[in-house]
């Protein structure tokens, strides 16, 4: 807008000084800084809006957050200053000002990833009822069993920890280095959650320690050797710790096959980079070297390949199978057959475990808002019990055993159960309730192990990450069927949450409670409804954070649930980094 134009709304006066002097009317309500940025820049000349600078009371004005000039404090009259600068200059400014703003988003991504991470670790770890849940993580050893160990937070850290690693090399591998080393430091601080005495004898931390000291090498940050050295000190510690020496635990459970041998390679190639930049020659070039043999082992001949192509297996498989046996084929067609019979059974479980985690809900909530504790649940009806009645009696029970027990085993409380469950279809039945199917869905994740110790398939932790859902899924679409027929009398989940929970020790409260509950079925729907909505108000004292559903599945896309994915390194970089710190440890001898 001009000043002087006729059609202009009733404006206010400003004078304006410096790179442009004069005077023009403005809207002070209706106009915003970028409006008067680009005034101020036609009126010295048509010049770049970005070129312009504009200082009112001794600050300058920023184009957002978008507010009016009045907002932004001016007044008629005001006086402002107005600067031009260079052309290169205004670009270095837009340039800043776009750093700044994608070091705000990657910030504020982290946060989410880590909220995100902390979510997802939750999921069942301590029974809380999860409304539309689309992932559970499960813990497992190398062989594919699941594992319990420490306390609940123990569990969430070390989940939280191998999703976050997961991550950082999913970015290490699109060569996102810079991004993938913020992710791998929130990963690091997850793994200090953990107890140490839980983690010291896996190899998770440092092969975390590894891939970080990898990102320094690739982004060449030669002012981090120090921190580099240290962390490769605790690699090579850990290593040896959970492989043993020479990695003969390592081989002893991986019945004499090499996985390790790349990791090993890029170990050895970063201390000899970090002895090199020291000005430790004579370390520099025992470890490069040795290096340098691993890596000449990992060379797979054409050959080879080819002939487990030709049966079938696809060209990553078969040179992957190949190094990890040191190029034996009957070894790596048998660690082939071993890798697909294990990827089967996992198919099948994460089918279960959807199954489960859908009946699971059908069942409800808990008065203190947990699920149903399903291995109670099992052990009731392996004593004969019907299903839908041992999961109501733990529902209203808090998951209490032996409560749920004493209800079933009386004849009158199991009578009054049943009538309980009885109406509270039918009054599910008046509402329609019955005739709406859940949308939500549940896909199994699984963080899938490589643990290197002894005792891995006691209670060692778990190495790795998975957490795609699983193949085939529509097989499982985690819908209950129409009315709940796939179960019968089983109520919907969040209803009636805490209807009928009887204090211990006392019947005939349960007696009243449950005879209450009966009576209920006469009320009419609306009434049903109101008395409803403020049961399940007060029954859910810690309702469910805002999920972040986009980062989540970022998180889970990004797990593998190959327990060789680790150890499974394209080492051509390394063979190339290799070759060029030898050349350089030979010119300086030679000079």
């Amino acid at each position: 807008m001009m000043s002087g134009e006729a059609s202009a709304p009733a404006a206010d006066r400003i004078r304006v000084v410096g790179a442009w002097a004069g005077a023009l009317e403005a809207d002070l309500d209706g106009w915003t800084v970028p409006m008067l940025r680009a005034e101020v820049a036609r009126r010295a000349g048509d010049v770049e809006p970005d070129r312009v600078g504009l200082i009112f009371g001794g600050r300058v004005l920023k184009d957002e957050p978008p507010a009016s000039l009045r907002q932004a404090g001016l007044k008629g009259n005001a006086k402002l200053l107005t600067t031009l600068t260079s052309p290169d200059r205004a670009r270095e400014i837009a340039a800043e000002a776009a750093k700044a703003k994608a070091e705000e988003e990657h910030a504020k991504r982290l946060v989410r990833l880590w909220d995100a991470a902390k979510s997802l670790s939750q999921r069942h770890s301590d029974g809380s009822y999860l409304e539309h849940e689309d992932y559970n993580l499960d813990l497992e050893d190398q062989s594919g069993q699941k594992v319990m160990f420490g306390s609940v937070d123990d569990m969430k850290a070390l989940k939280m920890a191998l999703m976050l690693h997961q991550k950082g090399k999913t970015l290490m591998m699109k060569q996102m280095f810079k991004e993938a080393l913020d992710v791998l430091v929130m990963a690091e601080e997850a793994f200090s959650l953990c107890d140490a005495k839980l983690i010291e004898k896996v190899d998770n931390v440092p092969m975390l320690q590894l891939d970080i000291v990898w990102c320094y090498f690739m982004l060449r940050d030669i002012s981090r050797l120090e921190v580099a050295g240290t962390r490769l000190e605790k690699a090579r510690s850990g290593l040896e710790s959970s492989h043993g020496k020479d990695s003969t635990r390592f081989r002893l459970l991986q019945a004499g096959r090499q996985a390790d041998l790349a990791i090993y390679v890029r170990l050895e190639l970063l201390e000899g980079v970090v002895a090199y930049h020291n000005g430790q020659s004579e370390k520099a070039h025992g470890s490069l070297t040795s290096a340098q043999v691993k890596y000449l082992q990992l060379q797979v001949p054409d050959e080879a390949i080819a002939m487990l192509t030709e049966m079938g297996y696809s060209t990553r498989s078969a040179k992957r199978a190949l190094k990890m046996t040191g190029y034996d084929i009957q070894s790596s067609v048998d660690l082939l057959c071993e890798e697909r019979e294990k990827k089967t059974r996992r198919k099948e479980e994460d089918l279960r475990t959807q199954s489960e985690i859908m009946e699971q809900k059908t069942y409800g909530r808990t008065p203190m808002n947990k699920a149903v504790d399903m291995q109670k649940l099992r052990n009731l009806t392996t004593v004969g019990f019907e299903k839908y009645l041992a999961a109501e009696a733990l529902r209203v029970n808090e998951n209490d055993a032996e409560k749920a027990l004493d209800i079933l085993t009386n004849p009158e409380q199991n009578c009054i159960l049943q009538s309980h469950i009885e109406a509270r279809r039918r009054r599910q039945s008046l509402r329609g309730l019955g005739s709406r199917p859940s949308s939500s869905r549940a896909a199994a994740a699984r963080i899938a192990p490589a643990v290197n110790n002894s005792q891995a398939l006691l209670n060692a932790l778990p190495h790795g990450g998975d957490g795609n859902p699983p193949e085939g899924n529509d097989a499982v679409e985690g819908i209950p069927p129409e009315g709940n027929d796939a179960v019968e009398g089983i109520p919907e989940e969040g209803n009636d949450a805490v209807h009928g929970n009887p204090p211990e020790g006392n019947d005939e409260q349960f007696v009243n409670n449950a005879e209450a509950m009966h009576n209920d079925e006469d009320v009419n729907e609306d009434e049903i409804m109101s008395d409803e909505a403020d049961v399940a108000e007060v029954a859910n004292p810690n309702p469910v954070a805002v999920k972040d559903a986009a980062i989540e599945k970022d998180l889970a896309n990004a797990l593998s649930g190959d327990a060789f994915d680790d150890y499974d390194i394209d080492v051509s970089n390394e063979g190339q980094a290799i070759a060029e710190y030898l050349s350089l440890l030979e010119s300086a001898a030679t000079s």
